[in-house]
């Protein structure tokens, strides 16, 4: 394999690529932090070197999926690569739509180009990107390929349909099951339906789920129960993909694990209580209790908690809390660059209000759904500069907590808690990852005796809340 990197990999980079540079199909399901972006990055420049392909689509999540253009691979990709990058843009300005069309252009040069996957959802988006790959010699990856586990999914229907149409595929994720099993369906589907031997999710989950009959009035149903013939399962998935682990390859400093318990007022406590009992009684009077309706009364106390109730006419209103106070007293114990998670807009933007007024504006930015996206890549690039201003980084995990670095925070606080077990561990590696010099320090706010003590406790056994709350009565253990 002679090749010319640009930047020098380690040896589990190395190896990865050893492994799959010139397969048509292949799985990095490497941990967060480990540096599977270089990887794909160079596994792309390989077989364009070779002749094996023109073009590259890469698709991920939409917070992350500019972080390809603007970072990984102008830093990644070798100087002798002559490339031409475009990134998706369904309301293109003049200059963008210009550099999508150039992609059509005859030209030697290597054609990126960089889509979101929420793009798959729409018409435009699919007709488009189906043009690029039928005018190229394509490869197609999907980083985080977890956001198409969903075989019921528009858009993992159609990237499995347009992955059919190119000639080499990649699939990019730490964690390729968060919630069970079956999660492997779609993914594995996406490079090829038959690396596991089966061209339906039902007879797939026929093999490797457990399944019980269930009534629902005149309906009948198949509920999953358990999972069975794992071993077969990993033996297969194992002969596409690559594993790695960061305590495998990696020397990092260590992780620190600290909680800061917040009370409750009383304004809290009444509220807290009202709901309790409001969401007993609600799910107790429904004979088929579904997984979505107790996380939305757990959602709902997880809320008053933080410190605010949304009523149903969609208004937040704060209820009297002590949870910026709590936060305030942290900051000042921690010394470097830190990371605020928050679950809600209401609690970023209390927060970012707060912060500026102790710190100043230039000492604080905020990172989330509501953050232009031309923005984001300058606020990251503040961050990570050790000379800059910018102290604290306000984000949620939904928007900040894929595919970005952010090693130069030493302290990472979880204001409030996704109870989403992938998007915890995710956001945990934004600084825990290649690059970091420091220990990185953890520190949970957690009200005591409530639903946030439960969630917490959870993720930090490494339960997914979604499964965890399946089974006869099982939620009560999570409402009282």
């Amino acid at each position: 394999m002679q090749y010319k990197f640009k930047t020098e990999p380690y040896e589990h980079q190395l190896e990865a690529l050893k492994r799959s540079w010139n397969k048509k199909e292949y799985a990095y399901f490497m941990e967060m932090g480990t540096g599977k972006s270089k990887v794909l990055i160079d596994n792309i420049s390989m077989l364009y070197d070779k002749g094996g392909i023109n073009a590259a689509v890469i698709v991920a999540p939409k917070g992350v999926y500019r972080n390809w253009s603007e970072k990984e691979i102008p830093t990644h990709m070798p100087e002798h690569v002559l490339k031409q990058i475009a990134v998706w843009n369904p309301a293109p300005t003049k200059a963008q739509k210009k550099t999508l069309t150039d992609l059509f252009l005859p030209s030697d040069d290597l054609k990126i180009l960089i889509v979101n996957v929420e793009a798959f959802s729409t018409k435009k988006g699919v007709t488009f990107v189906e043009k690029f790959i039928l005018n190229h010699n394509c490869l197609i990856a999907v980083d985080e390929s977890t956001t198409i586990k969903n075989p019921k999914a528009q858009r993992t229907k159609n990237l499995l349909k347009l992955a059919v149409n190119t000639k080499y595929r990649r699939i990019l994720t730490g964690f390729p099951v968060t919630q069970s099993p079956l999660d492997l369906y779609s993914q594995s589907a996406f490079l090829s339906d038959h690396l596991l031997g089966y061209t339906s999710f039902y007879s797939f989950q026929n093999r490797y789920a457990q399944l019980i009959n269930r009534n629902m009035g005149a309906r009948t149903f198949r509920q999953v129960v358990g999972y069975q013939n794992l071993e077969e399962l990993t033996t297969k998935v194992n002969g596409f993909s690559y594993r790695v682990l960061k305590k495998e390859c990696l020397d990092l400093p260590a992780k620190v694990y600290q909680r800061r318990e917040v009370e409750l007022t009383p304004e809290q406590k009444k509220v807290y209580k009202e709901l309790k009992d409001y969401a007993i009684a609600e799910l107790e009077s429904n004979e088929l209790v579904s997984v979505t309706s107790i996380l939305t009364q757990i959602l709902r106390l997880h809320q008053v908690v933080c410190g605010f109730v949304k009523h149903d006419q969609g208004e937040e209103v704060e209820i009297k809390n002590n949870r910026l106070d709590a936060l305030i007293d942290v900051l000042a114990e921690t010394q470097g660059k830190t990371i605020i998670w928050a679950n809600y807009q209401y609690d970023i933007k209390r927060i970012l209000k707060t912060l500026q007024e102790f710190v100043g504006t230039e000492a604080v930015a905020t990172y989330y759904g509501e953050t232009p996206d031309e923005e984001r890549q300058q606020i990251i690039n503040r961050f990570q500069n050790p000379d800059s201003k910018l102290q604290y980084l306000i984000s949620n995990v939904q928007t900040g907590g894929y595919g970005i670095t952010l090693t130069a925070a030493s302290n990472v606080i979880y204001y409030s808690n996704n109870y989403d077990l992938e998007k915890r561990l995710q956001s945990e590696d934004r600084a825990h990852r290649i690059g970091q010099e420091n220990k990185v320090t953890y520190i949970d706010l957690v009200a005591k005796d409530t639903v946030d003590e439960k969630i917490v406790k959870a993720l930090r056994n490494k339960l997914n809340l979604a499964q965890e709350v399946l089974g006869d009565e099982k939620w009560k253990d999570w409402i009282t």
